[in-house]
């Protein structure tokens, strides 16, 4: 199972700022599938920016949708700061 996106903000660039519901987060590149299919109607800044969360993916005005697990694994992942082990606890000395 792929997580979810949950919160998606359109970058300069034609870049994705992408959250999941486990967590994580990343960016997309998107300039590479601009020069196909419906996807050209995004070359334009203003329709690029219309984008969305809809159901577990992205979406944008023009009708456009992405597969939530082709974002997932074309997603460039932000490297989470690693969390600090638990402090032992002691026993009690009695």
């Amino acid at each position: 199972m792929y997580p979810s996106v949950t919160k998606v903000v359109a970058r300069k660039d034609f870049m994705l700022a992408l959250t999941f519901d486990n967590g994580e987060q990343g960016t997309l590149d998107m300039k590479p599938y601009l020069d196909f299919g419906v996807f050209r109607k995004l070359r334009e800044p203003g329709e690029f920016r219309q984008v969305r969360v809809a159901f577990d993916t992205v979406e944008w005005n023009a009708g456009i949708d992405l597969d939530p697990e082709f974002i997932h694994a074309k997603c460039q992942r932000l490297q989470r700061e690693p969390q600090p082990m638990p402090a032992e606890v002691a026993e009690p000395e009695g």
